[in-house]
């Protein structure tokens, strides 16, 4: 499929990630092009750690996208105009073992050149390499107040994965 995307240099990325991550919200891809699953996400970073430009995502071990980030070397991370809102916010709540959510979206599935898979609608990409992982553990938690957002102690997984391929609209 050809798509309007433009590769840039990761260094000239340049958009306002609290705002983009915190508001806009993210579209968190991995699988294959046959067999993929996308779930919306709201809390994540991108920076730089270890000399290396990265995204920090946090995937619960019980969403059925934590199979395929496991499974797979890369995933992406997509970012869309406000009019995919409501694309964005069925599937954050809906589950992936239910729904074909591309189809029920009508997001089309794209493959990068390191098989990951992003959506032809998304205005950035993020094409993301794992690097690191680790579990969140509560013993950790500086800010007592964070616990509140675990009342079932569902802990996160922390991926940190090295940002290999941004693509703009």
């Amino acid at each position: 499929m050809i798509t309007d995307f433009k590769q840039i240099p990761v260094r000239s990325f340049d958009e306002n990630v609290v705002k983009l991550i915190g508001d806009e919200w993210m579209l968190l891809s991995a699988g294959d092009i046959n067999n993929h699953n996308m779930m919306t996400a709201s809390w994540g970073t991108i920076g730089v750690l270890w000399n290396k430009p990265v995204a920090s995502i946090f995937v619960r071990p019980q969403r059925y996208t934590y199979e395929f980030v496991e499974k797979h070397e890369f995933f992406s991370l997509n970012f869309f105009a406000p009019e995919y809102k409501q694309a964005l916010n069925f599937c954050g709540t809906k589950s992936g073992r239910d729904f074909n959510k591309s189809k029920e979206t009508g997001l089309t599935p794209v493959e990068s050149a390191h098989g990951a898979v992003y959506f032809a609608q998304a205005r950035l990409v993020l094409v993301c390499k794992k690097i690191y992982f680790n579990d969140i553990q509560p013993q950790n938690f500086l800010d007592q107040s964070i616990a509140k957002n675990y009342p079932l102690n569902d802990y996160h997984r922390m991926y940190v994965a090295e940002i290999v391929q941004v693509l703009s609209k």
